[in-house]
């Protein structure tokens, strides 16, 4: 196992060089437990615990993300003394009622979305992944799992492309091999992607496609409901042979968004081209005059549906803006909306 193969290069060499100094070696978090980790280094797999200083300032390491560790490989154990600088990380908000970020996963190159072209089949949820996926500074591509169950792939994908701008949408059938070299091509040598999606749609099996072997444990979804059950119950970061990783993800039952604002830009692009032609730059879309969006709704060039699942997830992010620091930073979101749509509106 070395360095390179699991994405290691010349920026990270130099913001470890203060840690190396120290006598620390460099690792790779590849599995999150309870109360430990699972690193890679170039000593081979080893348990990691963080030192109580880190746990003291509130530092948790995600899975993906590059550590300085203190090695004990006769014992099979290391330390975990800092956490490098994150090039991409998704985060949503804790889940509940908790308003902090939780990182998922760290320093990943593409986020593979996965949805079932099954019974649990939703273009909403589909557009909620994608904007953690923008948000996140990786590259998306939307995988549709489980097409050997569906009567019209063509007209799914095309549905997808549809509210999926400038980001590539591939049928896959694990089961059968259909489009698994495809995706394997996103993950050359020391390139990580990271799987996201709900339960059932089919995330393990599909590693262990790419891996060539049941690695990872499955579950069939639900006859009736096409719902999908728990199997992955933890984040783990999979070496594919002569190829890059994969990072597996547990599937998310709640996924809410964190400081997502540049996603929803991304994943809204239609939207936000009318919003900018509306009169003015503050418009609700509800009663003003002059609102292009609502003028797109009725003429048919913008679906009500699509609209209302961006404005969902707007209101979704001023809630939580007004939950974490009150008045005072939704307004200034708010500033930050109107400045950002009329920079849009001079591009146009």
């Amino acid at each position: 196992m070395n360095l390179q193969s699991l994405g290691w290069d010349e920026t990270l060499a130099a913001a470890f060089q203060p840690y190396e100094e120290d006598g620390l070696v460099p690792a790779r978090a590849a599995v999150e437990h309870r109360i430990d980790y699972v690193v890679y280094t170039e000593l081979g797999e080893l348990r990691a615990e963080t030192t109580g200083k880190l746990r003291h300032d509130g530092e948790h390491p995600a899975v993906g993300d590059w550590l300085a560790v203190a090695a004990r490989p006769d014992e099979g154990r290391a330390t975990i003394h800092a956490i490098l600088p994150r090039r991409s990380a998704f985060i949503r908000k804790s889940p509940f009622n908790e308003t902090k970020p939780q990182v998922l996963a760290a320093n990943v190159d593409v986020v593979f979305i996965v949805a079932g072209l099954d019974n649990d089949f939703n273009i909403r949820r589909i557009e909620r992944y994608l904007t953690l996926g923008w948000e996140s500074g990786a590259q998306p591509v939307i995988l549709l799992t489980k097409a050997d169950l569906c009567d019209d792939v063509g007209a799914r994908v095309a549905e997808v492309e549809a509210v999926a701008f400038g980001v590539p949408v591939h049928a896959v059938s694990a089961p059968r091999g259909d489009g698994v070299d495809t995706v394997r091509s996103y993950v050359p040598p020391g390139r990580t992607a990271a799987l996201l999606g709900s339960s059932g749609v089919g995330k393990s099996t599909l590693v262990n496609a790419l891996v060539g072997h049941e690695l990872l444990a499955t579950q069939p979804v639900r006859e009736d409901d096409s719902e999908g059950r728990h199997t992955t119950t933890h984040r783990e970061l999979v070496l594919l042979p002569e190829d890059g990783l994969v990072l597996d993800t547990p599937g998310l039952r709640e996924l809410q968004l964190w400081d997502a604002d540049e996603g929803i830009l991304a994943t809204f692009d239609d939207v936000e081209q009318f919003a900018v032609q509306c009169r003015f730059t503050d418009c609700a879309h509800g009663d003003e005059p002059g609102c292009a969006v609502r003028e797109a709704i009725a003429e048919g060039t913008l679906e009500k549906e699509r609209f209302e699942s961006w404005r969902k997830l707007q209101r979704e992010l001023d809630h939580l803006v007004t939950k974490q620091d009150g008045r005072a930073r939704a307004e200034a979101r708010k500033e930050r909306r109107r400045f950002a749509r009329s920079m849009r509106k001079t591009s146009y």
